[in-house]
């Protein structure tokens, strides 16, 4: 195996284009490492942790190739790593004629050209600042998919937009559908009487598709950042949120969902709910709150629609008792009750959890279970969300598979714009191997998406279930029944 690392001064690409092209390195044949990225301090200790030497010098603004593959496939690597960063580089086609006026370069002179109501920022978080203030000055809201804005910087924009009657939605906003057009990772949902506030993307995700499942749909979505309805922020961006959905004639009732809020700003919310005149629903996946199912039905109740049967789809196989499994010594369980929840999305993970400590107790660890989201920071360093890139997780789901304490999986898939083009393609074969080398192990998968989406949920669930997955449109019904293997009452 041979290295090659490379630093290009001043090469930027965004880190989403970045993030697939090192995908695309990666999964070629002869290649066992490719990290593609611009050379932040995060980066550079990724690569560290990668076995990558960088040279000294690289900078936030210089872009880092490190490649790890044989003699051949390197070279290979070299020149498809060229055509795939001219072709992230190329112009759109139909640029316009020759002697048209200059691509804006500033967002303010963007938006002077542009009949546009909201400017979507991606750039690095710390210099997000001066662009969305180019923007609200051009009378935009602004939504910031980028993270790492400092905190303060947030508060600032949050309260400049106030003051012109305008919306933040964000920083670390992922998800927005603004009158049927979806922004980040937004599922293809119908236009509907229900409008989301959201300072959970996944969260808002799941409403959306249980929405749609039942016929209703949205309005509007309007993300509004995880840290919103924290002490500091204070609720800013959700209650101009909520003031604006009140005012749209085409939104009946509202949903607001969320990560644990602080307790302060969840009662500021509640007592601003109650002052507007369209009904609102809190989900909440937290104790003693309505998980994002029981959220949807209560506000399909409040409209007055029918609570539909929640889509659900069962495995042909079922899985042996724990002394059946392969190698098991007779009468003796060689498989564990252990449930093993792997997510990428957190507000996923946070209900799951919240329902499996609701039925098992609250010493769900000391018991051997554990649920991690793979979208946190923590695993996102360098690399791609797990919606996008699935790798770590797939390497989990192998090694929880292989643990006799292991005898219940659950699993989030995440569909919709901007995620996997085809989740199941990877994920399937990977089930498929855990269940024929462990008759007893149980899957289970919550799987957030509509039949509209790019990668058609209903093809998406037929190929789990042929693997061996008992599939759930709906990700608290899906945590219970994988409870259900561990208490062994399931069906």
């Amino acid at each position: 195996m041979s290295d090659w690392v490379e630093v290009r001064r001043g090469g930027y690409h965004d880190s989403v284009t970045l993030m697939r092209v090192s995908r695309q390195l990666s999964q070629r044949p002869g290649v066992t490492a490719a990290m593609v990225a611009m050379g932040t301090e995060l980066n550079r200790e990724m690569l560290g942790r990668m076995g990558f030497a960088v040279p000294d010098g690289a900078g936030p603004d210089d872009l880092v190739v490190a490649v790890r593959a044989d003699g051949g496939a390197l070279g290979e690597a070299r020149e498809a790593l060229a055509e795939l960063l001219r072709d992230a580089s190329r112009p759109a086609a139909g640029g316009g004629p020759l002697g048209a006026p200059a691509p804006p370069r500033t967002t303010r002179s963007a938006a002077a050209r542009a009949d546009a109501t909201v400017a979507l920022l991606s750039v690095p978080g710390p210099h997000v600042f001066p662009e969305a203030m180019d923007a609200l000055d051009a009378g935009l809201n602004v939504m910031i998919f980028s993270d790492n804005v400092p905190l303060a910087q947030e508060i600032a924009l949050k309260e400049a937009a106030a003051r012109r009657g305008l919306i933040v939605m964000g920083p670390d906003c992922g998800t927005a559908v603004i009158g049927g057009a979806g922004l980040g990772f937004a599922n293809a949902v119908s236009p509907g009487p229900v409008g989301i506030v959201a300072a959970s993307g996944t969260g808002a995700q799941q409403l959306m598709c249980l929405l749609d499942a039942a016929g209703a749909g949205v309005s509007h979505v309007l993300g509004v950042g995880g840290r919103d309805l924290s002490p500091e922020v204070s609720g800013r961006s959700a209650l101009s949120a909520l003031a604006a959905l009140d005012a749209d004639p085409r939104t009946e009732l509202i949903v607001l969902v969320s990560k644990p809020p602080a307790p302060q700003v969840l009662d500021l919310i509640r007592e601003a709910a109650r002052r507007l005149d369209t009904p609102v629903v809190f989900a909440l996946p937290t104790a003693g709150e309505a998980d994002l199912t029981r959220a949807a039905e209560k506000a399909l109740t409040a409209l007055g629609r029918a609570v539909p049967e929640w889509p659900r789809w069962t495995a042909a196989r079922r899985p042996a008792p724990p002394g059946e499994r392969t190698g098991g010594q007779a009468g003796r369980p060689a498989g564990g009750r252990a449930l093993r929840g792997l997510f990428a999305g957190g507000t996923l993970r946070d209900e799951a959890e919240t329902v499996a400590r609701d039925a098992l107790g609250w010493d769900l660890e000391a018991r051997g279970h554990r649920f991690t989201d793979f979208g946190d920071d923590a695993y996102t360093r360098g690399r791609a969300h797990p919606m996008i890139d699935p790798t770590l997780r797939l390497e989990a789901l192998r090694g929880e598979a292989a643990d006799p304490g292991c005898g219940v999986l659950l699993l989030d898939v995440v569909l919709g714009h901007g995620a996997e083009p085809d989740p199941s393609a990877a994920l399937a074969p990977a089930i498929a191997d855990a269940v024929q080398d462990r008759p007893d192990l149980a899957v289970v998968v919550s799987l957030c998406g509509t039949p509209a989406d790019p990668q058609d949920r209903d093809r998406q669930a037929a190929a789990l279930c042929r693997a061996g997955a008992d599939v759930f449109a709906s990700n608290a019904r899906a945590t219970r029944h994988a409870v259900s293997f561990v208490e062994g009452t399931s069906a």
